[in-house]
């Protein structure tokens, strides 16, 4: 296949790079019985073509069938942006009207269903990723309309999961966005006193993350800066206010460097004053499970492995905690930088390989106060993972 990278954005990967993810999709459709893929998540967008655009609020996706190269269809003002990242020839671009666009009388789906009947796609067995942020119920109807003698089948996280492993390439951006981590991390902890209004903290971090580190840059994270304090930091997933932080209250850091779509997520946290014992506790039962879950995440063993040895860390020093401690991240789009494949929980059998990149993830939220203490690891060749990011696994506490 002929693949000349274009000069900007993530589609700066060699030939032989994209030559792999296809060729690893097409097997996978072969697998499942699909002669033509259409995928929404910009992810897996990006993934096979390069395409990297914040036009993933209107109905776009990439078009693969049994040979040749994909084809990009989006909105016709987006095409220039395809030219401008991704791989294929510029005849591999296909744009639809704007009259579609937000229209009741009409929907872009009516013009994908040409599209795939000029390529051969009016009878055949197409997937289509139902389970997805960008994929609408409406959008499916349409589609399905358009196109009756086709069979339109479930083909939700078929690339995600060809993205588990990771090539030595997509490592290397992944140390990138884990140095930036680092980065951003420190200037969250230099920054945060008394006083400080949050939104002021989220400017610096969102300062740091975007300079980057020396000549690697940062991109924007798929997630925002996650920082509740106090009481509020009993519940994950809350971002900031313009409230000052105050004196005997911890915050957590959730935050991830970024760059060119890889992540490397990293969480901390920082007690502002002298912290409770059961705090600091908890901190060093989760340091403890941290470094279990990484001796046993070795390559032949399961991703439950890494749960069970985190969890009896924590159990041990008599904390319980429920749900997943983990997922698969790399490349992503807002709003999770997780890949939606393996998680880390005793449930998950899933054999790790080298090359796989995981966020181990075991946050604690108790009644009113919460803690996190987080690493992206890498499944090596042999031996334990290796935590990508250098900071010291601790509560921070600054008086």
């Amino acid at each position: 296949m002929d693949i000349t990278p274009a000069p900007f954005g993530p589609a700066a990967f060699s030939p032989a790079e994209y030559d792999r993810r296809i060729a690893l999709t097409r097997a996978a459709m072969e697998r499942a019985g699909i002669e033509i893929l259409f995928v929404t998540d910009p992810s897996n967008q990006a993934w096979l073509t390069g395409y990297d655009g914040w036009s993933f609020y209107v109905h776009q996706g990439v078009i693969l069938g049994p040979d040749g190269p994909p084809l990009w269809w989006g909105r016709m003002q987006d095409c220039g942006g395809a030219r401008r990242t991704v791989w294929m020839p510029h005849d591999n671009i296909r744009g639809y009207g704007d009259h579609y666009i937000q229209a009741s009388d009409c929907h872009p789906m009516e013009d994908l269903g040409h599209q795939l009947s000029g390529i051969g796609g009016a009878r055949a067995r197409i997937g289509v990723e139902m389970e997805n942020y960008y994929y609408s119920a409406r959008a499916h109807a349409v589609l399905d309309a358009a196109l009756p003698e086709a069979t339109l089948v479930d083909a939700t996280a078929l690339v995600n999961w060809q993205r588990a492993v990771k090539s030595a390439e997509e490592i290397g951006f992944i140390r990138k966005a884990a140095r930036i981590s680092e980065h951003i991390v420190q200037t969250a902890i230099a920054t945060a006193e008394p006083g400080l209004r949050k939104n002021e903290l989220v400017a610096a971090i969102n300062a740091a993350a975007a300079n980057g580190v020396g000549a690697d840059w940062g991109d924007y994270p798929a997630i925002v800066p996650l920082l509740p304090s106090g009481p509020d930091a009993s519940a994950p997933h809350l971002t900031w206010n313009g409230a000052p932080l105050q004196r005997g209250e911890a915050t957590f850091f959730e935050l991830s460097g970024c760059y060119r779509r890889y992540h490397a997520p990293l969480c901390r946290t920082l007690h502002l004053g002298p912290a409770p014992q059961k705090m600091l506790d908890a901190a060093a039962a989760q340091a403890e499970g941290l470094a279990a879950g990484i001796e046993a995440a070795r390559p032949g063993n399961r991703a439950c492995d890494i749960a069970n040895a985190l969890n009896a860390a924590l159990r041990k020093a008599g904390i319980e905690r429920e749900g997943r401690c983990g997922y698969g991240v790399g490349l992503s789009y807002p709003p999770d930088w997780g890949e939606r494949t393996i998680s880390l929980r005793a449930s998950d059998e899933t054999v790790l390989q080298p090359g796989m990149t995981f966020h181990s993830m075991p946050g604690l939220w108790q009644d009113d106060w919460g803690l996190e203490t987080t690493e992206t690891i890498l499944i090596r060749e042999e031996g334990p993972a290796e935590a990508l990011c250098n900071i010291e696994r601790k509560l921070f506490v600054k008086d």
